[in-house]
């Protein structure tokens, strides 16, 4: 799993390349703490290049989440493939983490 980043003011877009699996969770979570680091409060994951995700990979979306909300921020996930927006779906998590279709429109939530 790769992580690039680019910021937007007190927001993050971050783009997930390959899975988001077991292996990948502790890499997930500490890039996820050098950002928050920085002072940013919300996140847009660009899910647009994740092949895979298990269950400890929608646990740590969750965990970023939880970690976004105690520092009064938001996530929203972008661009999911259809095999991610399935899984989001069948564990309905896509009632609990905004998705969207692009990354601008991601970006606009965050501001309404």
């Amino acid at each position: 799993m790769k992580i690039t980043c680019k910021h937007h003011d007190q927001q993050a877009v971050l783009t997930i390349r390959g899975e988001l699996t077991t292996d990948e969770v502790d890499q997930f979570r500490k890039s996820m703490l050098e950002q928050m680091d920085e002072k940013t409060h919300d996140f847009v994951l660009d899910m647009s290049q994740v092949q895979f995700i298990d269950s400890q990979g929608l646990e740590s979306l969750l965990w970023l989440q939880d970690q976004c909300l105690e520092r009064l921020g938001q996530i929203r996930l972008a661009a999911c493939p259809e095999n991610i927006k399935t899984i989001l779906r069948i564990t309905r998590l896509n009632d609990t983490i905004q998705s969207h279709e692009s990354i601008p429109s991601a970006i606009k939530s965050l501001d309404a």
